[in-house]
């Protein structure tokens, strides 16, 4: 599982010219699955992700996490994170789980993050997606 979080102000995705999916002060999370994945994977990063301390407290260090600060999440299932591009100039995508495997571990991560208490707003899996993000920082972190 690779995921791509990042600190953002807002965040909207689009499918079709409407947006599905739109959160302020949070994080992007961008998803991706390879075949070994389980469902303790989701949980395991789900719970990382809840506690990751990378919003500022009131000295300027970077001691909260988005339950601390209220934040909500946009997540966006993404498989082009397992792209292989270490041979020729064309990816590689055969490392990323199948759409079927990657479609429910998607849906149970995403069920792991909003049982810890985050309101969790989701792209469409499979779908062409405009994404839209104001990154604060820039703070982006991949697990």
């Amino acid at each position: 599982m690779k995921v791509v979080i990042q600190r953002v102000n807002r965040a909207s995705v689009t499918v079709d010219n409407e947006i599905v999916g739109s959160i302020g002060r949070g994080f992007l999370v961008l998803f991706g699955a390879v075949p070994t994945d389980t469902d303790g994977d989701c949980a395991k990063l789900a719970e990382k992700i809840s506690k990751l301390r990378i919003f500022e407290d009131e000295n300027g260090k970077t001691n909260l996490s988005i339950r601390d600060v209220g934040g909500d999440i946009l997540s966006v299932s993404q498989f082009t994170l397992l792209a292989d591009c270490s041979h020729g100039n064309r990816p590689s995508f055969i490392g990323a789980a199948k759409p079927d495997d990657a479609n429910r571990l998607y849906k149970k991560f995403n069920e792991e993050l909003r049982m810890r208490g985050i309101k969790v707003e989701t792209g469409v899996f499979g779908a062409h997606m405009i994404v839209d993000l104001e990154n604060d920082g820039p703070f982006t972190i991949v697990l």
